[in-house]
């Protein structure tokens, strides 16, 4: 029943909001409370933008530019 449960709710976040930028939410709100530091937070976002910025840099190589 649990493992039913946790498939639903992976596809639910893979379809609509990537783990990247919800570990990203999730520190904001985390930093927001007090309950992590600021020297975490931007740690979190720095590895948020620079692991977008890798799947940006590998999609435009396997498939070409956009436009």
């Amino acid at each position: 029943m649990m493992a039913r449960f946790k498939a639903i709710a992976d596809k639910f976040v893979e379809r609509f909001i990537s783990r990247k930028f919800l570990a990203w939410i999730t520190a904001t709100v985390l930093c927001w409370y007090g309950m992590v530091t600021s020297d975490n937070w931007t740690a979190v976002t720095l590895a948020y933008i620079g692991t977008q910025a890798l799947v940006d840099m590998a999609v435009q190589w396997k498939h070409g530019p956009k436009g």
